[in-house]
């Protein structure tokens, strides 16, 4: 038996600058964008990677009023999940990630517990990481 993420759900305040920041700083395709009347869940990844897909939506699609404002509260306080990417070159991707203008945290460093990582912020406020295996 195998089991695989096939997607990932992220939260974002502007679905249009969102899917900016992923085609540009991390060179994602959108492969699908949906609507349902005021909202919609736009799916991104990397086809050549064959990996998990990131899909996209606002606070309030597809929830309650009252589960929208807490996941918009969380969202603006930069609470919500910590999503972490690989690369095979960590050090060209946070150029790519920097040239793309995102919020840096943390540039490139080894860390002591194995790999090269650094991190930034999505438009949203979402922090992201990318790190590469120590090499062996």
């Amino acid at each position: 038996m195998t089991i695989a993420l096939q997607y990932c759900q992220v939260t974002v305040s502007d679905p249009d600058e969102s899917i900016a920041f992923y085609r540009d700083a991390l060179g994602f395709e959108v492969s699908n964008d949906v609507a349902s009347g005021e909202f919609r869940w736009v799916t991104l990844g990397d086809p050549a990677a064959g990996s998990a897909q990131l899909v996209l939506s606002e606070p309030h699609a597809g929830r309650s009023k009252a589960d929208g404002d807490a996941m918009e509260a969380l969202l603006a306080k930069g609470a919500l999940p910590i999503l972490v990417f690989t690369s095979s070159d960590v050090d060209a991707a946070f150029e790519r990630a920097q040239a793309a203008g995102a919020e840096v945290l943390q540039e490139p460093i080894d860390q002591p517990w194995g790999p090269r990582d650094c991190a930034f912020r999505d438009p949203s406020g979402n922090t992201i990481r990318i790190n590469q295996a120590a090499a062996v």
